[in-house]
């Protein structure tokens, strides 16, 4: 599972003192906790993916306010903890696969206007999440929808 994997890495960066990588990967880890208390469950490597794409999103809004701010510093550290944590997920799918998952779903479901745009991203949630920004996906379910 991918939550003991992040586990060992975390023994594994405090045995070699690199406080890079723990920082990050304590986080993550306090962050999967969280949310297991929280709902009472434990969390499978889906559910790990969704709470590290939350953090990685996390930082890269941060990463755009410190830029504005002008604090080059501080950006450097949110992208250094956005390469630690991005080991954890799962290759990104190429913009052919992204476009083939979307015309998948977009037939599974029978969608035909802007206003079927949910159904088809709750089929695409499942399938990319971890994968590719959904966000930028969502753009492009819009577009094809509204032709």
């Amino acid at each position: 599972m991918l939550k003991e994997r992040i586990a060992e890495d975390m023994k594994a960066a405090m045995r070699a003192r690199d406080a890079g990588r723990l920082s990050p990967i304590r986080m993550l880890l306090a962050a999967i906790q969280q949310k297991e208390v929280d709902e009472r469950i434990v969390l499978d490597d889906a559910q790990v993916i969704a709470v590290l794409d939350r953090l990685i999103k996390q930082r890269r809004e941060s990463i755009a306010q410190f830029d504005k701010g002008g604090r080059a510093d501080l950006v450097e550290k949110e992208r250094a903890e956005i390469d630690v944590l991005s080991v954890y997920l799962p290759q990104q799918a190429s913009a052919a696969e992204v476009n083939a998952e979307i015309e998948a779903a977009i037939g599974a479901c029978g969608a035909s206007s802007p206003q079927d745009m949910g159904k088809v991203m709750a089929l695409l949630k499942g399938k990319l999440a971890g994968r590719a920004d959904l966000s930028a996906v969502s753009g492009q379910v819009r577009s094809k929808l509204s032709r």
